[in-house]
């Protein structure tokens, strides 16, 4: 009897051991998560639009050709990567979408920086329709037109915790006929899901 009773308390005192150290690991890991891994927003950078080909001839018909080049940089500050779904750039011209870029799916590492970029070919068909366009060449002699991107993805720590991420980009492009150059201003955001 007095064996199995300091074998029970050895059991005992062995479990109690056990539990404590099982709830330090809690303690620590929830304290890691909440302070060092916890999820934070990637910072988005879109680099001012290039103006890769212009090309307009008023007569004897209209004709424009126009090809511009988009760069956003991601700087993504997690322990985790932030994985995305392939999605598409649209650029508009007065509300109307005379361009759409196609974006490829695509992980950005941990605490990386990574660059996406895409070219972007503007539809003269639906932009020389448009009312607007030649009081805009010829009165203004600007272009304006407006760059939006959603991206869709899961930004994933240690391949245990997974959130959804939503990053959203929009740019306003001024294109100046005469000097053939284009001025853009953005701004980008970025949504955590749980």
């Amino acid at each position: 009897m007095a064996g199995s009773r300091k074998g029970l308390k050895i059991v005992a005192a062995v479990t109690g051991i056990l539990l404590i150290v099982i709830l330090v690991v809690l303690v620590v890991l929830v304290v890691l998560f909440v302070t060092i891994l916890k999820p934070k927003e990637p910072s988005i950078f879109t680099k001012p639009v290039t103006l890769e080909s212009f090309e307009l001839v008023v007569t004897p018909v209209v004709r424009l050709n126009v090809s511009i080049g988009i760069l956003i940089t991601v700087k993504n500050p997690n322990y985790g990567g932030f994985k995305y779904e392939n999605s598409t750039a649209h650029i508009s011209y007065r509300g109307n979408v005379v361009a759409e870029a196609p974006i490829e799916k695509d992980t950005i590492p941990a605490r990386a920086t990574h660059n996406i970029t895409s070219s972007v070919s503007i539809l003269a068909d639906k932009l020389v329709t448009d009312t607007h366009f030649l009081g805009d060449v010829i009165l203004v002699g600007v272009l304006n037109f407006t760059s939006e991107a959603t991206l869709h993805g899961k930004v994933s720590l240690l391949k245990v915790f997974e959130m959804k991420a939503t990053s959203y980009s929009e740019c306003n492009i001024s294109i100046t006929i005469k000097t053939q150059s284009a001025d853009s201003v953005c701004k980008s955001r970025v949504e955590l899901k749980k």
